[in-house]
């Protein structure tokens, strides 16, 4: 359980008043209606499906992925045995497994070197995610010891229906200043979720077989073994 598991309770409450409020207005002109428009959710519905991300699930798809290195170790050593034969066909045969042997482990647009960044950057979200939970635990308990969470108590009842609100009851702006903080900190973490998916892609394109010269059907079409493999997250 993180710091966030232990706020979720209290601050889901909060929010979920927040949101009552905040559906009768919010102050015109209030830093929070940008946010709003951005992130197209209340804050109590964003802090319910942000709830979900966990680091560790995210940590433990890099591991699975690099196990399966393994595999493609045994296949390129299988591929570097000594041939006992000579002749055309072996001259044929060895340059063709000198090209699969690095398409398979060469370079960081090899299959392993596709494999190797998927599980950086499955490691990478682990770290986001944490991070993110983190900042949001954070900004919650701000609002939730804060003045604003008093007044937007104060003004719902227990069943969370609004006594006295409006965007210019004390309630109302309360609630849009909560709103303000907690969104803008899901805003921060969010746009570090596409800057890493901007800064990964490339690692993550597809790893084509690239044979060399130019290999073909006499009817067009391509050889068997010439389709391009995808490895990406």
């Amino acid at each position: 359980m993180d710091p966030l598991d232990r706020l979720a309770e209290p601050g889901l409450d909060l929010l979920r008043r927040v949101d009552t409020l905040l559906a009768a207005g919010a102050p015109e002109g209030h830093r929070v209606w940008p946010l709003l428009r951005r992130m197209q959710v209340l804050p109590g519905d964003a802090l319910r499906s942000f709830l979900d991300l966990r680091p560790a699930p995210l940590a433990g798809a890099g591991r699975t992925v690099r196990r399966q290195v393994h595999g493609y170790d045994h296949a390129c050593a299988a591929l570097t045995d000594p041939v006992l034969w000579s002749g055309p066909a072996a001259a044929s045969y060895g340059q063709s497994r000198a090209m699969l042997l690095r398409h398979l482990d060469e370079g960081p647009e090899s299959l392993v070197g596709r494999l190797e960044a998927t599980a950086s950057y499955a490691d990478a979200l682990a770290d986001w995610v944490e991070g993110s939970r983190l900042a949001v635990a954070r900004a919650l308990a701000d609002v939730i010891g804060s003045a604003e969470a008093v007044a937007v108590v104060t003004a719902t009842s227990v069943t969370g229906e609004a006594t006295h609100s409006g965007p210019s009851s004390p309630g109302g702006a309360a609630a849009a200043e909560i709103a303000a903080r907690v969104l803008a900190v899901l805003c921060v973490a969010y746009d570090g979720a596409e800057t890493l998916l901007r800064q990964w892609a490339p690692s993550l394109a597809e790893s084509p077989w690239r044979p060399a010269g130019n290999r073909s059907r006499p009817d067009g079409g391509a050889l068997p073994g010439t389709r391009a493999t995808r490895i990406g997250w």
